[in-house]
């Protein structure tokens, strides 16, 4: 059985999808009405900006889901998934992807949640780190010991998880974290703390335009991030969307219940190859591949 999977943030260089652009009919359209959609050329920056503006939350997000996305409609017929799964935003591309958002709506969604959450970050100073090297529930125990907000947010691979939380909280944990035997407890160039409390006024704000886009049954299962479980009903994966500003992002459960469920092989589709990195030491036999 094959899977798709789609990444989230971090995953953007500059020049991603200009082949595209360029070479596909298809592609060239989606890219033209993205622009229109969004009210900015975000072609320009995708494919000549700087670092620094494509590094912009709410620049980034929109341009990894249109090139996540226009690659699998670029695919046409090729495009069979047993399955689905994004990782964080690469959620929006996977459902996108699967029928149950349409490309416009899509879009829309992803660019309300990357305004909802550079507004959250404004709001209270807060980061992320990395932590390599430990189990998970040693994580999970140092953070829930920490004075402040300091959560597990990504669970990517066995041996590394991504914290995120108030700044004071994260260094606290690190300190105890690399006390308790981490390989490496890195604080990350990222705005804020996603998937954390500190998002909840984003939560809020994208909960409202969820409830008032239309979702449909969806071609395959979509795995999704808050409990790592299969979905096909529309009000379920609304509800799970909306909860996941706030929730871990569970990638190594949603992998090992993808492969439990059938999946041999795995396709990214988007910029980069992280997520093939992460499947590949989540089960050394996973037949792995991508497109950008």
């Amino acid at each position: 059985m094959k899977a798709f999977v789609f990444p989230g943030q971090g995953a953007q260089f500059i020049g991603m999808g200009k082949d595209l652009y360029d070479n596909n009919p298809t592609a060239h359209e989606l890219f033209e009405k993205a622009n229109e959609i969004l009210g900015f050329r975000i072609t320009d920056i995708m494919f000549a900006g700087t670092d620094d503006e494509l590094k912009q939350t709410k620049v980034t997000q929109p341009a990894i889901f249109l090139h996540s996305v226009i690659l699998a409609k670029c695919l046409g017929d090729e495009f069979k998934p047993d399955m689905v799964a994004g990782h964080s935003l690469g959620e929006f591309s996977a459902l996108v992807a699967a029928g149950a958002l349409t490309f416009e709506d899509g879009l829309r969604l992803v660019s309300a949640r990357a305004q909802a959450m550079q507004k959250a970050c404004e709001l209270k100073p807060s980061t992320m780190a990395a932590v390599l090297a430990l189990p998970d529930e040693t994580v999970e125990e140092i953070c829930h010991g920490i004075d402040g907000t300091v959560v597990c947010a990504n669970y990517n691979c066995p041996g590394q998880i991504v914290i995120s939380g108030e700044i004071e909280a994260i260094d606290a944990a690190c300190a105890k974290l690399l006390e308790a035997g981490a390989k490496r407890a890195l604080k990350l160039k990222v705005g804020g703390a996603f998937h954390s409390p500190c998002m909840e006024p984003a939560r809020a704000e994208l909960a409202e335009a969820i409830e008032h886009t239309n979702f449909s049954v969806p071609v395959c299962p979509v795995y999704q991030n808050v409990d790592a479980l299969p979905h096909t009903d529309p009000a379920e994966i609304k509800g799970n969307l909306i909860a996941q500003l706030t929730a871990p992002v569970r990638w190594t459960q949603t992998v090992k219940n993808m492969i439990a469920d059938g999946a041999t092989e795995f396709v990214e589709l988007g910029p980069g190859k992280v997520l093939q990195g992460l499947i590949s030491k989540i089960d050394r036999a996973a037949q792995v591949s991508g497109q950008q």
